[in-house]
């Protein structure tokens, strides 16, 4: 059984107004009385629509600018009420209510209101009531009730009206859910908008929202479901960039472009482009010069064999000059906030090279959250915004670093943030030359580092390692002075690391023997 429901009867309230004139038009023809309130009423009339108000039916006009009209009775009675219910009918014409059997409302824009930084008297005015209100009682009612949210839907209510007179349980039901969707993913975003005036405030209960974007083939493999979500974050990045051309995002790709792109966010132009080149969200290469040209071509010697296949970002305007190396190889994702009409033109020529323009750089020292799911939940933390730059080093060792290599260290450590731990960087004149990732111990990380240094040298054609006189961050304490010694086996001279450990005093004495300079930066940056 369908259980169609026939509609006479119609509610219309619409912030979003796509595609309403002809939607409605069409209703009417099917001889459905219109109900409307506001300037979603004032606009149907000016099309020629016979509009009833809603204030007409409820005896109460709308008050205090609009935020008291349709939390009345007559209203949500015609929506709750259950058909075939004797006591609900006897109520119903007892107070004069009349079924309400189609609801097509969408809420007032509070995320696009907090997208736009407007002030916090303008986006509490954006908090609707009475829609969310409306939505979940028709929602609620759906054996009787077709509620609809999104425009896109309309022509599913005008195909069933057409076909049937009414929509089908089924549709309804599918309609309903995705109402209760919306209005629990617009108070997430008021939520999230409330607890970002206090961003040290873990709260109670925590609320996750968002608007699907893109839906993909797959996910991180062919059998896995995927989608991408906007939230309200106004952060530029991968999830709202511009696609310029090539083909449609994966999810691994999007995954990849994002670390990618807030690596190279870390960066400030006004010292030199930056370049960094990802493989599976982990760093491959990065580096900053004086040219985007020279910075992708250190980044890219640091690791050429993973750098195939791979995503490259910047802190700066793409040019022509680089886009013309960086279509040399094979490359799945080139991030840019910008890029000039040369350089589009010549990536254009890889037709299924993705090309994204971020319209500007995400703020490495903004506040916010990350989430990360778990079974039965998820976990919540807070950005990790600390910078190598603005830290304090502690020099421990007897030898201290000299002034260029303060500066190399600093930048190593800025990539080991984004390395997987545990994580070991080594570096020399604002590049990386090796990069060990997500091992179980940090003696490992070193070794491969060291290992990518040598081979990265003889890729290059260089008669010794890249890790020959270079700086090595770790993004944890050594534990163990092995690690450390590994390091300075391979060639590196100085060295940071966070420090804490119950060793410390070893490590330090380990360094001392070695002729190693160290310092302490006295945090961490663990990213698993």
């Amino acid at each position: 059984m369908t259980h169609l429901i026939p509609v006479r009867r119609a509610l219309l309230s619409v912030s979003d107004k796509t595609g309403l004139v002809p939607f409605a038009k069409k209703l009417a023809a099917h001889g459905i009385t219109i109900l409307s309130t506001g300037g979603t009423a004032k606009l149907l009339r000016q099309e020629g629509l016979e509009i009833t108000d809603v204030s007409d039916v409820t005896g109460f006009p709308e008050i205090m600018d609009g935020r008291v009209k349709t939390l009345h009775p007559a209203i949500h009675g015609g929506l709750l009420a259950v058909r075939d219910k004797d006591d609900h009918q006897a109520a119903m014409q007892a107070n004069g209510i009349a079924a309400i059997d189609l609801l097509v409302v969408n809420l007032y824009p509070f995320e696009a209101t907090v997208a736009a930084d407007a002030d916090d008297g303008t986006v509490v005015e954006n908090i609707d009531i009475g829609g969310p209100a409306m939505i979940r009682a028709a929602a609620k009612n759906h054996r009787y009730v077709t509620v609809v949210t999104d425009p896109q839907d309309y022509q599913i209510v005008l195909d069933g009206l057409k076909a049937e007179g009414g929509l089908d349980l089924a549709a309804r039901t599918r309609l309903a859910g995705k109402a209760y969707a919306r209005t629990a993913s617009y108070d997430a975003a008021v939520s999230a908008w409330f607890a970002r005036q206090d961003p040290d405030c873990l709260p109670t209960h925590a609320t996750l929202g968002g608007t699907r974007a893109l839906e993909m083939r797959y996910g991180e493999n062919p059998h896995q479901k995927a989608a991408l979500y906007l939230t309200g974050e106004k952060r530029p990045g991968v999830a709202r960039a511009e696609l310029v051309q090539g083909k449609a995002l994966s999810f691994n790709n999007i995954n990849d472009a994002d670390a990618a792109f807030e690596l190279a966010s870390s960066f400030n132009p006004d010292q030199g482009p930056a370049v960094a080149i990802i493989k599976h969200a982990n760093p491959c290469g990065v580096a900053q010069a004086a040219s985007l040209k020279d910075a992708y071509r250190l980044a890219l010697r640091c690791d050429p064999v993973s750098a195939f296949g791979g995503i490259v970002a910047m802190n700066v305007p793409l040019d022509a000059e680089a886009a013309e190396q960086m279509t040399s190889i094979f490359t799945e994702v080139i991030i840019a906030p910008h890029a000039d009409d040369v350089a589009k033109a010549l990536i254009a020529r890889k037709k299924n090279l993705r090309l994204l323009l971020t319209g500007g750089l995400a703020d490495p020292r903004a506040g916010g959250q990350t989430v990360r799911s778990v079974a039965g939940g998820f976990l919540v933390q807070g950005r990790d915004t600390l910078e190598a730059d603005d830290m304090d080093l502690k020099v421990v060792t007897r030898k201290a670093p000299s002034e260029s290599q303060l500066r190399d260290l600093r930048f190593a450590f800025k990539v080991a943030k984004h390395v997987k731990s545990n994580a070991i960087v080594y570096a020399k004149d604002g590049a990386s030359v090796g990069i060990g990732a997500g091992q179980m111990n940090r003696r490992d990380s070193s070794r491969i580092a060291a290992m990518k240094a040598s081979e990265a040298a003889e890729l290059a054609g260089l008669d010794q390692s890249l890790a020959i006189g270079s700086v090595v961050a770790s993004d944890a304490f050594f534990p163990f002075p092995d690690g450390l010694l590994a390091a300075a086996e391979a060639g590196a001279l100085a060295v940071i690391q966070p420090g804490g450990s119950i060793r410390d005093d070893a490590v330090i004495a380990a360094a001392d023997e070695a002729e190693l300079a160290m310092v302490f930066t006295g945090a961490r940056h663990f990213r698993h």
